[in-house]
């Protein structure tokens, strides 16, 4: 058998070593995680240390041991002999042992990225791929959960793995920006595709303003392109006693800012048109005001494909975009692509919303939150 050593910096790029040198029928004899480089025992880097085998000349199917046969008297039934105690434990554990080379055999003519993982690990990587996350970040979290393994031998367990994986995906996401809304400026504008409901959002957080901080709101709406898009915001300024500006160019914002200058907080809400024309984020440029007196929100729906997500966040990132807002949670059981966006963006999100009740169905997002709907969703 021809045994052979790999060290990659993640276990993905040793699987590609292992292939690429010993074959598709290679198998993995052993995994763990080495410290390499460093000076004094400072700087050294985590890789993967990984011994893998093939054997160039299977051996044939070994044939029954004829003492260990079954043993049969002229005119009588078929028996086994007994095996002593010691062996037959022996047997077991080399039992188990085969059946888990085996079905790590499967995995790989499966071609399975788990190949080289343990079945709790194998599970925590299936669950973060069916929740939509990318591959690039789905390496991140394994990579953490195949550190720990190897550290923590006595923990090893499906129940632990699940902690461990909530703990590496909230470690990704705590560089993101997340703070309390508190931290508002006096104009908020939220923009977004058509579809994805800024407008029904938009009201939550002038509801929320008026009836749990005692806010006086005002709107302005340069959405003039929609059928009724007007009345819609109309009926939820009237309900919030709030007034209601609508502008069809940058002299009309101009206008309608002094108008509600007397407003502690005013809510600024857009057309949404085709996102793929940049004429129409030109529009916005040319028509709002980005200041040290605005917010400015990117609305996506859950619902929406991870790469329309990115390319709407391309589109838009031409604009100062200070947080994410994430809408229609209640319509999906998938909210890995929202992962994806917030840590290809670098940008946190600001409020999670799920139904259209207004002001109810809306909270204030957190790391907390979206471990909890990245994980909460299907049983371990």
């Amino acid at each position: 058998m021809k045994v052979k050593k790999f060290v990659a910096p993640s276990m993905n790029e040793a699987m590609k070593m292992v292939r690429a040198e010993l074959g598709r029928d290679a198998v993995i004899l052993h995994s763990k995680v080495v410290q390499t480089g460093g000076f004094f025992g400072l700087f050294a880097k985590k890789k993967i240390e990984v011994l893998a085998g093939v054997d160039p000349d299977p051996l044939p199917p070994r044939q029954p041991d004829a003492a260990a046969s079954l043993t049969r008297q002229p005119g009588a039934a078929a028996s086994f002999a007994p095996l002593p105690a010691a062996e037959r434990e022996e047997d077991g554990s080399l039992a188990s042992e085969l059946e888990e080379v085996k079905a790590l055999i499967r995995q790989f003519n499966a071609r399975s990225s788990s190949l080289l993982y343990p079945p709790p690990l194998a599970e925590a990587e299936r669950r973060l791929v069916r929740q939509g996350m990318a591959d690039v970040y789905v390496r991140q979290v394994m990579d953490r959960l195949l550190e720990r393994w190897y550290a923590d031998k006595d923990g090893r367990s499906p129940a632990m793995v699940a902690v461990w994986a909530k703990e590496a995906v909230r470690e990704l996401l705590s560089a993101l920006p997340f703070v309390k809304t508190a931290e508002q400026k006096k104009y908020m504008i939220l923009l977004g595709p058509t579809g994805v409901g800024k407008t029904t959002t938009l009201a939550k957080m002038a509801g929320r303003a008026v009836l749990e901080k005692g806010k006086k709101v005002g709107f302005i709406t340069t959405d003039t392109y929609r059928i009724a898009a007007i009345d819609q915001l109309k009926t939820y300024a009237d309900i919030l006693s709030a007034p209601l500006e609508v502008c069809y160019n940058a002299d009309d914002f101009r206008t309608a800012k002094r108008k509600l200058a007397g407003c502690d907080l005013v809510f600024v809400d857009t057309a949404g048109r085709n996102f793929r024309n940049p004429q129409y984020v030109d529009e916005l440029q040319q028509t709002l005001e980005f200041d040290g007196e605005t917010e400015t929100f990117l609305v996506f729906a859950a619902t929406g494909k991870y790469d329309d997500m990115k390319t709407i966040y391309n589109h838009f990132s031409r604009l100062p975009i200070d947080r994410l807002i994430v809408t229609k949670l209640d319509e999906t059981d998938s909210f890995g692509a929202i992962v994806n966006v917030l840590l290809d963006s670098r940008l946190a999100a600001a409020y999670f919303t799920n139904g259209q009740n207004v002001p109810d169905d809306m909270v204030e997002a957190s790391v907390d939150r979206l471990v909890h709907l990245l994980f909460g969703v299907e049983q371990w």
